[in-house]
């Protein structure tokens, strides 16, 4: 089973559906005990980086969230929950993250449109990663004012090119974050999904048809 970490922010049932379509259960939870008993967990997000780590912490998902994450299981954060992931962010002034990553989150500057929005190219960086394995290069869909400055190389997947290199794709250990909507982006997004699920070891539904 996978677990989607409801904390009242977040793109939860487009990211269950797509869970469900590529043959996994996936449930909606804010239940600790659910969260940890989890194959799987997935850390949603839209809005501002402030009031959803706020969410967190008034329903002590933030620590069910780090809990998580140090034992072992694989773990993703999608858009805002990837920013989640990192030590910091100016987001509406400074707030702090989960901190399961070294890296801050920071607004887009300079003489071009934000927020990022649309469809742009991934450039695998390290192309071991089991979130790549068969997978080529491709588009996927964006829609984001903050990115990510990973503190460690070796964090960085993927990135994208918007006015200079943009973080798209994060991960150590069982920790992983897409800063793109996997669930919205085509083949290529569900691709990256479908091996972050296989990931988990979490049985098929029964009858399950991966497209």
């Amino acid at each position: 089973m996978i677990a989607i970490i409801d904390y009242g922010m977040g793109n939860l049932h487009s990211v269950s559906k797509a869970v469900e379509r590529l043959g996994y259960e996936a449930v909606i939870t804010a239940d600790a005990q659910a969260i940890l008993d989890a194959d799987g967990a997935i850390l949603p997000g839209v809005g501002a980086f402030g009031d959803a780590m706020e969410n967190l912490r008034n329903t002590g998902l933030d620590e069910v969230a780090k809990f998580y994450a140090a034992s072992g299981k694989p773990m993703l954060g999608i858009c805002l929950g990837m920013q989640l992931l990192f030590s910091d962010s100016v987001e509406y002034g400074q707030n702090e993250g989960l901190n399961l990553l070294p890296g801050h989150v920071i607004r887009f500057s300079g003489d071009f449109k934000i927020p990022h929005m649309g469809w742009n190219k991934l450039s695998f960086l390290q192309k071991d990663s089991p979130l790549f394995q068969s997978l080529d290069e491709g588009h996927v869909y964006f829609v984001h004012s903050f990115h990510v400055k990973p503190e460690r190389q070796s964090d960085l997947l993927a990135t994208t090119d918007y006015y200079g290199p943009v973080t798209a794709i994060v991960g150590r250990g069982n920790v992983f974050g897409m800063q793109f909507h996997p669930e919205k982006s085509g083949e290529l997004g569900m691709s990256l999904l479908r091996n972050f699920l296989a990931l988990t070891g979490s049985p098929k539904l029964a009858g399950a048809v991966t497209p």
